[in-house]
């Protein structure tokens, strides 16, 4: 059953009230910056090695990312896929065993209360990651639901893995380091993205899916708590792989066009408004299902009325960063605020998310941002910034 959190998935010690992964001490002994993130104590950077150099290295070659503090569960019993169905956008029901999908989980206001990934690990099971930041609003929210759905005779467990950690793998270069450690006679071209399998790499036994959060090609991976630090050194023995942390994290993923929940994503937008819709499946746009599902499908089609949505920006001048106001160059108006923003390395220009009144949320449309008093320049553009660079086969 879903019990105590942090202290279950954490390594938490006297000296701090933050959890630690099972990787903080082979980060501190390789150089890591350790800062806190979501509860945990996370590297956000390496000595020796900035921000500008690791993400023109992760673009070019591959970095290995600590996600351990990130949520992993379990969902078992035989009304599994009804049961999270009645919590996410997704069409569960229709995935593949072995795939895995980005969904939405959503509240009766239709507001997002978490972005999430499931993946249909087994037969028998679904496999779950969601974000350490909404870690206990999500459980507590799972519980509430779990035990009125197991009271109706519902057959469904819902366990949190706290026996496993969580890395990432990211780029051009990863499918060749894992390939090798993998063992692989064809460079791994069956496996593609947003699919999932069991593997031995080296003989230490992972579950592995090829999806990642910075747009490039590359690996997460479920890995024991014991064998963590061990497959980290093993990675890194290609000259290829180098450390990465949570700054570079963020600006590969804002290159690439991906939300930040608690910045792009909240629990007053919908999938709708946050450009979304594409989570919601065709069979769960007809038959709803899912929390706030009446006001969802009402923005949805011909005609619907929608008050917001989330478009990319190239801003000229100084980056518009999280609060800026996006104006209206006819009237100087305020038509919406900026969620993320940062130069961007790959593009030499300056890249920004946020939220438009309707109207004003078409590709070219050219729009206003007043950073630190200074009304700048900006044009409304299409996502990804960076092109993605998925494995699809």
């Amino acid at each position: 059953m879903i019990g105590a959190l942090r202290n279950a998935r954490g390594l938490a010690t006297a000296a701090t009230k933050w959890s630690r992964t099972s990787l903080y001490d082979f980060h501190v002994q390789n150089g890591g910056k350790m800062v806190e993130f979501a509860g945990w104590e996370m590297p956000v950077q390496y000595d020796g090695f900035g921000v500008l150099a690791s993400h023109e290295w992760t673009r070019a070659k591959a970095s290995l990312f600590d996600v351990s503090h990130m949520l992993q569960t379990s969902w078992v019993g035989k009304d599994r896929v009804k049961f999270i169905e009645s919590l996410v956008v997704a069409d569960v029901a229709a995935l593949p065993v072995g795939s895995s999908t980005l969904s939405l989980f959503t509240n009766d206001n239709g507001g997002i209360i978490d972005d999430t990934v499931i993946n249909k690990r087994s037969e028998n099971g679904l496999y779950v990651v969601s974000n350490a930041g909404c870690a206990e609003k999500d459980l507590a929210h799972i519980r509430a639901r779990l035990a009125d759905f197991q009271n109706k005779g519902g057959d469904v467990d819902v366990k949190v893995i706290d026996d496993m950690s969580l890395v990432a793998i990211q780029g051009p270069k990863a499918v060749n380091i894992i390939g090798e450690l993998a063992g692989s006679t064809n460079g791994l071209k069956d496996f593609k993205f947003m699919s999932g399998r069991e593997m031995s790499l080296k003989g230490i036994p992972v579950y592995i899916s090829r999806c990642g959060y910075t747009g490039e090609d590359g690996f997460e991976i479920s890995v024991p708590h014991s064998e963590a630090v061990n497959l980290s050194k093993l990675i890194l023995e290609s000259p290829d792989a180098k450390l990465a942390g949570l700054a570079v994290r963020d600006s590969l993923r804002l290159e690439a066009g991906l939300c930040l929940y608690g910045h792009d994503l909240d629990d007053t937008v919908t999938p709708v408004e946050g450009a979304l819709t594409w989570t919601i499946g065709q069979r769960r746009r007809t038959e709803g299902g899912f929390p706030g599902a009446s006001k969802i499908l009402s923005q949805i089609g011909k005609g619907a009325v929608v008050p917001r949505r989330r478009v990319g920006l190239i801003v000229m001048g100084a980056p518009a960063r999280e609060h800026v106001e996006v104006l209206n160059p006819a009237d100087g108006s305020v038509i919406g605020n900026i969620t993320s923003g940062c130069p961007s390395p790959v593009l030499k220009k300056n890249v920004a998310m946020g939220y438009v009144a309707n109207g004003f949320h078409k590709a070219g449309t050219e729009l206003q941002v007043k950073v630190r008093g200074k009304v700048q320049k900006a044009v409304v553009t299409k996502m990804p910034f960076v092109e993605h660079q998925y494995y699809r086969g």
